[in-house]
């Protein structure tokens, strides 16, 4: 059965926590894109190795609401971080035949540039 946007959007935050980033490479599509103010990728396999990066210094992921447009899924989140405040985040993700196909985040990221 295959999953609706927001499932997958759903398993996409739950497998960034949890570090679980075989799920979360099967979820993207093989031409990813993803763009944002701390890095750019374009491949699913850059995308996997950002988020990798970033697990890193993420704490916590607090989503505060969804909303889905068909294949257009928007997470609002606040982003923790151990080396900054809560960063309130937009992340836009389009899921084309059950795979994320971009994904475009904003957030003010001038805390965790300076902290770095």
């Amino acid at each position: 059965m295959t999953q609706t946007p927001a499932q997958i959007a759903a398993t996409y935050f739950e497998a960034w926590k949890a570090k679980d980033f075989d799920n979360l490479a099967s979820i993207l599509h093989e031409d990813a894109t993803f763009r944002g103010p701390l890095g750019t990728a374009d491949s699913g396999e850059e995308c996997v190795a950002g988020l990798k990066g970033m697990s890193q210094i993420v704490t916590d992921i607090d989503i505060a609401h969804v909303f889905v447009d068909g294949p257009n899924v928007l997470t609002w989140f606040d982003l923790h971080t151990s080396i900054a405040p809560p960063a309130p985040t937009a992340n836009w993700q389009r899921i084309e035949d059950g795979k994320i196909t971009e994904i475009r985040v904003t957030f003010d990221p001038r805390a965790i540039v300076e902290a770095g």
